[in-house]
């Protein structure tokens, strides 16, 4: 039974771009069937949360941690390209503020817990990756207010202490709920195990569908330039990490894993505090780079699963 839940598990994931796909046209064509997810899109990040918590074990990265310059060197890309990158885009293409706001807290939230499974099948460094995603969540939660206020702020006003609150709750007790089950109730963790990814995926996915139905009128006259922004926020936020980890010297699984982890925003948390803090309309671009993210994710992972990784100084053909 738990063979074919992880069977089942690594199937979607692989499908992952295709499934969204299929759902988020769904929620377009016939909002009502996804528009109650809406007010629980918290407690569903929330339960994605705890799932990556329970995950969590620090000596499944503990190397890593021995070797703390590339976990801080990876932070500072994240924390520094994908709110820069954001804001300028939003200049570029002159977003009106709900969808500028938008962009800029998907810009300013940490990685996404996909980027995980997207390093995995990608041969990437996954522990590097965990302890990414880990790491900017917990840093999260004071750089995202600041830097949403700081760089958002330009359009919106921007309750920080409101968006810390928010992240608390979403993403900080649900994680540390998580570890202490992990500590606690190994048994029962090992047990939840196999299903995890699919529930996350699931979650995710209808997560993304309730965000859309709920801004299906929003998405159809949004115009081209929010999602020409949110296609170039995220290739170049994967571009960005790739450069920046060969300019660095990572490996060569670590170049993987943080291309992957600056591309990959956790966008439903994003979404979540547009909601919560802004206008449905800030949650667009939440909504479509969920979208999106996991498309391009999927096919980068997919393409880097074919290719040998040879020494620390390069790749080449399998």
């Amino acid at each position: 039974m738990l063979s074919a839940l992880r069977r089942i598990s690594i199937t979607l994931t692989r499908f992952m771009g295709v499934i969204i796909i299929a759902f988020s046209v769904l929620a377009l064509w016939q909002p009502w069937l996804f528009a109650w997810v809406a007010p629980h899109i918290s407690v569903l990040l929330g339960v994605i949360m705890l799932g990556m918590g329970m995950t969590l074990h620090w000596q499944d990265f503990s190397h890593v941690l021995r070797r703390p310059r590339d976990l801080g060197l990876g932070l500072l890309v994240q924390f520094a390209c994908m709110p820069l990158l954001a804001f300028g885009l939003c200049h570029l293409f002159s977003l009106p503020p709900e969808l500028a706001m938008g962009m800029i807290l998907v810009g300013t939230a940490p990685g996404g817990t996909a980027s995980n499974v997207l390093t995995f099948i990608a041969r990437g460094d996954v522990a590097f990756s965990v302890a990414m995603t880990a790491a900017a969540t917990l840093v999260s939660l004071l750089l995202t207010p600041f830097l949403t206020w700081l760089l958002g702020g330009v359009w919106v006003p921007v309750d920080m202490g409101g968006l810390f609150l928010s992240i608390v709750k979403i993403v900080l007790l649900p994680v540390l709920l998580g570890l202490v089950l992990h500590h606690w109730q190994r048994g029962l963790v090992d047990r939840l195990m196999p299903v995890l990814p699919l529930t996350s995926a699931l979650v995710i996915t209808l997560v993304i569908a309730g965000i859309i139905a709920v801004n299906a009128n929003s998405i159809l006259t949004a115009g081209p330039a929010i999602f020409a922004a949110v296609i170039a926020h995220n290739v170049l936020g994967l571009a960005v990490g790739w450069a920046a980890a060969c300019r660095l010297h990572f490996t060569p699984p670590r170049r993987r894993a943080l291309s992957i982890e600056i591309g990959t925003q956790n966008s439903g948390l994003a979404t979540a505090l547009a909601l919560a803090h802004f206008t449905p309309a800030a949650a667009i671009a939440g909504a479509l780079f969920s979208v999106w993210q996991n498309i391009s994710g999927a096919l980068l992972a997919n393409f880097w699963a074919t290719r040998a990784i040879t020494s620390d100084s390069g790749e080449k053909d399998s």
